[in-house]
């Protein structure tokens, strides 16, 4: 599956060559478990699940590849969503909830006739470390000093937040974008070449991110961080906020542009949704999800003394928790997917709730 799974003749394994694997595999469960788990889980899943390596980061004495997954229909047409996380190596908890719902599918195919039946005619593409270089040394950007959330091409409309919206100086200090000149990274490069082959010609697509940040409370946010103007199908987003209230009235989440909070240079999200939406006839919503972090650490002050404490529930129980606690939304998202004619407005309805979503997000920026 990758090479630091591909099995050599015992006799052509030297004394040199199995100390180096032994060393790796030590290396790999030490500061990357999320990798081991998600290779062992790749490696009993159905055989209607499709695994590949798309590219491959050099970090320090190891090779580690960023993986593929893929399930469900195969028509060009289908509808599909994409999953992505580890996009920051410090936020373990949004590669372990992808990893969790992933697991969640794999294990029901077996016996889940309405999700089976569901998997016939939408799509689901996983890319759940995106970020291993940067995982595996335990820092938010990759291996490279470039935050690969302000690594796209895209330039902030308004002034942005001081670094943290993105800085040029140094990739000593955080936030940095990269070079201009040399392009967006190669973990970007990969989402890039995933998204160009995956959603162009389909009539609708979703995509969701996971990350952790400050905050008290989980946010589901949008397009755009580039500037505070809607995006042109926001009345897609506020039918889909709509639907989900009303089948789940009691949930916790905050929907909300993410130029509410600040504006960014190089937003990933804004680059793809203007790229997909321009260049092809049906619609494209990218979501992150920001999972409130400060509600972990006001639990647990100590984890203030801890880098990873920070981005991620430490307690057992808590992480648990947290893991669970996302499922119920992306099922909703696959059968929201799957069911876009349902719900996806058209005309006057699109016009209404275009208005709708103004007044909601934007009154007080008009």
């Amino acid at each position: 599956m990758t090479e630091l799974r591909d099995l050599t003749p015992h006799s052509a394994i030297t004394s040199e060559q199995s100390t180096r694997d032994r060393r790796q595999r030590h290396l790999l469960r030490t500061f990357l478990p999320e990798l081991v788990s998600l290779e062992r889980t790749l490696a009993e899943a159905p055989e209607q699940v499709r695994c590949s390596v798309i590219e491959r980061i050099e970090t320090g004495p190891l090779t580690l590849p960023v993986y593929r997954v893929d399930m469900g229909a195969e028509a060009a047409d289908a509808p599909a969503i994409l999953l992505v996380g580890g996009v920051h190596g410090l936020e373990r908890i949004g590669t372990q909830v992808v990893m969790a719902w992933m697991r969640n599918l794999l294990a029901r195919m077996a016996w889940d006739e309405s999700l089976r039946s569901l998997l016939d005619r939408v799509h689901i593409t996983f890319l759940p470390i995106l970020n291993p270089g940067g995982m595996y040394k335990n820092q938010r950007s990759n291996p490279n000093g470039v935050d690969l959330m302000r690594n796209a091409p895209i330039i902030a409309q308004d002034r942005s937040a001081f670094l943290l919206g993105g800085q040029k100086v140094s990739p000593r200090l955080p936030w940095y974008t990269g070079d201009p000149e040399a392009g967006m990274e190669a973990e970007n490069r990969a989402l890039e070449s995933v998204i160009s082959n995956l959603l162009p010609g389909r009539p609708f697509s979703l995509a969701l991110d996971c990350h952790s940040g400050f905050g008290w409370q989980d946010q589901i946010w949008f397009p755009y961080a580039y500037r505070r103007r809607p995006m042109r199908k926001i009345a897609s987003v506020m039918a889909l906020k709509l639907i989900w209230e009303q089948a789940w009235p009691d949930h916790t989440y905050r929907f909300e542009p993410q130029s509410r909070h600040y504006l960014t240079h190089g937003d990933l999200w804004d680059y793809f949704y203007k790229r997909i939406n321009r260049d092809s006839a049906g619609t494209f919503i990218p979501l992150t999800l920001e999972m409130g972090s400060w509600r972990w650490v006001r639990k647990r002050p100590r984890q203030l003394f801890r880098l990873d404490g920070l981005f991620n529930p430490l307690a057992p129980h808590r992480h648990k928790r947290v893991l669970r606690s996302h499922l119920a939304f992306m099922d909703f998202l696959l059968n929201a997917t799957a069911s876009y004619r349902n719900w996806l407005p058209q005309g006057a309805e699109e016009s209404m709730l275009r208005e709708a979503a103004i007044m909601h997000w934007y009154r007080d920026q008009q």
